[in-house]
């Protein structure tokens, strides 16, 4: 039982020499060199580059497998899509001119009255825009710029336009809301 532990095992190398050995400084400052350096060498340098490079070239030759197989699928479903839409219209064209709610083509004259709905809310939008309310806001607001730059380095000084501005805000705020009541 204890010899088993005290005999070499088989892949241990035990070697006894009854000689000292001893090295020229030249090679023990190389085998220092060599370890303590971590380049690697040329060559095996140029080989890992090029499996590197031939590891990038088929991962980017499968990316773009897979981008045209999913470019194909999307131009597929889009000529499906097409073809349904056109076989729908057609249908409706023989059943009336006119499409209810349901439907989604719309006779010219629905088309013409969206579309005067949709110019009436520009123009209510762009008055709003140009009213006097808002250019005094903007007056406002431009004084408190020009107080920022000619107080750059005592900006606490523009308190009275930074209060000025956000009471104009605040009252274009309410009527803003109270224009919805």
């Amino acid at each position: 039982m204890g010899a088993s532990q005290s005999s070499p095992q088989p892949d241990e190398k035990v070697f006894t020499t009854d000689t000292s050995l001893h090295f020229s400084d030249d090679v023990v400052h190389q085998l220092v060199d060599h370890q303590a350096s971590s380049d690697i060498p040329h060559e095996r340098q140029l080989t890992i580059d090029a499996h590197i490079r031939a590891r990038i070239q088929s991962e980017l030759s499968r990316l773009h497998q897979e981008e045209e197989r999913v470019r194909e699928e999307i131009e597929h479903a889009l000529e499906k899509e097409n073809l349904d839409r056109e076989r729908r219209m057609a249908g409706e064209d023989s059943a009336s001119e006119e499409a209810g709610p349901s439907g989604s083509v719309k006779s010219s004259a629905a088309l013409m009255g969206d579309l005067e709905e949709l110019r009436q809310k520009v123009e209510k939008y762009h008055a709003r825009q140009n009213s006097q309310e808002l250019s005094a806001v903007r007056t406002k607001g431009e004084e408190v710029v020009s107080c920022y730059q000619s107080n750059p380095t005592t900006p606490l000084d523009c308190w009275k336009a930074v209060e000025e501005f956000k009471a104009s805000v605040g009252q274009v705020e309410q009527r803003y809301v109270s224009s919805f009541r």
